[in-house]
């Protein structure tokens, strides 16, 4: 039997952030290697976590897909990629000759069941190979409909640790979900089931990158870990919550998979109601995993369920058009590659959304998402409420509120708008800010949202991952309004310009109520 290669030290001068502790040794298993997911993301950050030193303990990452490779030639595409798309450049060529050895590739099919037989094998050799402990991590970068077939697969072919044997110190086995997380509720309960009958929770992962972006996170830390802003959180002092995730893109090759979700199963099911948590939650008692999460399904729970008529009040749909983008004319989505041209999918949504407890209670949530809009932006904007008596005179009649924003992207960091005086004679006000930037402060070479995920994974850490009743609760307020639609027979949504800040009626759901948009 080889010996296993001896692994150096981290080395101290290229310590990243990510310093919570070192990851154990374990084998990460690739299912969809072949694909952009694996090249653009997962491959780079894990490169970007050896350099870093994070990953302590030997590793081993098999790619798992359905395209006949060799080990070399699965190498030689994944140096490129990250070449390409890691953080990290160029690549460090000491890091990589350690980093190549521990990658191999198993070709294979989901719903084949000699690719896990294979694929045990494989294991076997590479556990004995690189002194990995059997411990392994199954990362699932495929579309939801082979999620059913591989559980299966990992369960026939006894590839799956009992949970009692990791806790009593054996090898452990853990598996990551990407999103989307099923169709609707039903189907995310039943994905639910079938993932139960091989796993046990603990064991289970699913995936929202954004929750690994730093600033999401850093949002924990701004509210639980300073003073200054919790006693002013809440309905007493907030008017009101806007939340945008805006991107400038269009379905970009994605047609086919664009015409079977839309912007509300792609974004806001997932992304926006996890950013909505992180607001609106109550301290957890604990950072451990389950008390933090445990705080999000109560907001989930307290979200005030939409009638038919509600939703025809507080939801506003748009499709974009034809239009200008970075003095770009870009194709409206009906003209897309695999999009039907008479469409009825949404590329944009907004929605007034109310958390009925006791800190939010009539305080209004906006929410919106899109393609094709202004620019690329992520911003929570919390918005204070009016002073009640006003001493000064401003040049517009009236005296901006204090706002709070917390941008996630691009240029991550957080900001405070109040009102100060300008210098003179005379007293004239003016909007100012108070800015802290991540790049300013820290470097602009913090961890991206797949390194953290990564190593939270491998460390056993599902803080920063969705639980069962966390992923069927966000389905269980979506669904009403999907119904609705339904029910209405679907009409083709309004259209917007590419470009634009989406359809209009998007801004008349706030100027019903007397506020409009912030243009982050």
């Amino acid at each position: 039997m080889a010996t296993p290669r001896p692994v150096p030290p981290p080395n101290p001068l290229r310590r990243d952030l990510l310093d919570d502790g070192a990851a154990e040794a374990c084998t990460v298993v690739l299912f969809g290697a072949s694909g952009d997911l694996t090249r653009r993301k997962l491959m780079p950050a894990l490169y970007n976590l050896a350099w870093g030193g994070s990953l302590s303990g030997p590793l081993a990452v098999v790619g798992v897909a359905r395209r006949e490779k060799t080990d070399a030639s699965f190498r030689a595409e994944m140096k490129e990629a990250v070449a390409e798309f890691s953080r990290r450049k160029p690549i460090d060529a000491a890091v990589w000759t350690e980093f190549e050895r521990a990658v191999s590739y198993v070709r294979g099919a989901a719903e084949d069941a000699s690719t896990y037989e294979a694929l045990r094998a494989h294991l076997e050799h590479v556990d004995r190979e690189r002194g990995t402990g059997e411990n392994r991590l199954f990362y699932l970068a495929v579309p939801p409909s082979e999620f059913g077939p591989i559980v299966d697969g990992l369960r026939a072919s006894r590839l799956i640790a009992p949970v009692g044997q990791e806790r009593s110190g054996g090898p452990w086995t853990r598996i990551v979900f990407e999103k989307p997380f099923g169709h609707d509720l039903s189907s995310a309960r039943a994905l639910n089931d079938a993932i139960a009958s091989a796993f046990d929770e603990s064991q289970v992962f699913r995936i929202d990158h954004y929750l690994g972006k730093e600033t999401v996170q850093n949002l924990l830390v701004f509210r639980f870990a300073n003073s200054l802003f919790e006693p002013l959180w809440g309905r007493g002092h907030v008017d009101h919550v806007q939340i945008t995730v805006a991107e400038d893109i269009g379905v970009e090759g994605r047609g086919a998979f664009y015409e079977q979700t839309g912007v509300t199963r792609d974004i806001v099911e997932n992304h926006l109601m996890q950013l909505l948590c992180l607001v609106a939650m109550e301290p957890p008692i604990a950072l451990a995993a389950d008390a933090v999460r445990d705080e999000k399904v109560k907001v989930l729970r307290s979200l005030r369920r939409m009638e038919r008529s509600d939703v025809a009040r507080n939801v506003v749909r748009g499709q974009y058009a034809r239009g200008v983008v970075r003095a770009e004319v870009v194709p409206g989505y009906r003209e897309e590659a695999n999009v039907s041209p008479d469409s009825r999918v949404e590329t944009y949504v907004a929605m007034k959304i109310f958390v009925d407890n006791w800190r939010w209670s009539g305080v209004p949530f906006y929410v919106r998402a899109g393609k094709r809009l202004a620019r690329r932006v992520t911003e929570i904007a919390v918005i204070f409420g009016e002073i009640p008596h006003a001493l000064f005179r401003a040049p517009d009649g009236g005296i901006a509120p204090n706002v709070l924003s917390v941008r996630v992207q691009p240029d991550e960091g957080i900001a405070l708008r109040f009102v100060s005086k300008e210098p003179g004679q005379q007293t004239i006000l003016r909007d100012v800010a108070m800015d802290f930037r991540y790049g300013a402060t820290f470097g602009s070479n913090t961890p991206e949202a797949y390194e953290r995920l990564l190593l939270d994974a491998i460390r056993g850490d599902a803080t920063l991952f969705t639980r069962r009743d966390e992923a069927e609760q966000q389905w269980a307020y979506i669904d009403p309004v999907l119904d609705a639609w339904a029910a209405d027979g679907h009409p083709p949504p309004p259209t917007y310009p590419a470009g634009s800040w989406g359809p209009e009626r998007a801004d008349d759901l706030l100027a019903h109520d007397g506020r409009r948009w912030r243009k982050p």
